[in-house]
């Protein structure tokens, strides 16, 4: 049993690049889910479905490289808020990653979503993870 599911979720995706898969599977939780959904919207990921057989489910997602040179979508893929040290900010220092390059995605009062809409909407929250 793992403490951190969300660390697992990305370090897989993470460890799926680095060896060069195409598609990698995930268990499936919420928070999963709607991480999965921003990484489809903002381009990151080709594309995804969740497969809800057995207890837990799971998410297949088919990763993304650029097609001549097969460099990977996300370069970087960074868990910043921890069970054991959580990392909260207000609207006023919502984090920006390589200065508008990236996406931070925080969980907030409305829901997952990016440092860019949130700051648009005016609210903080719990910054989950780094992506560029």
């Amino acid at each position: 049993m793992y403490s951190d599911p969300i660390a697992d979720y990305l370090t897989r995706i993470r460890n799926a690049i680095k060896a060069g898969h195409r598609i990698v599977e995930i268990p499936a939780s919420n928070l999963k889910k709607e991480i999965t959904k921003i990484l489809f919207d903002k381009g990151y990921i080709l594309s995804y479905k969740f497969d809800d057989s057995g207890p837990q489910g799971k998410i297949i997602i088919a990763l993304k490289y650029h097609p001549i040179n097969k460099t990977p979508a996300i370069k970087g893929i960074k868990r910043i808020s921890k069970p054991g040290h959580r990392k909260y900010v207000d609207k006023d220092n919502l984090p920006r990653v390589l200065n508008g390059l990236g996406i931070a995605i925080l969980s907030t009062s409305k829901g997952v979503m990016t440092d860019k809409e949130a700051r648009a909407l005016g609210i903080g929250g719990e910054v989950i993870c780094y992506v560029y």
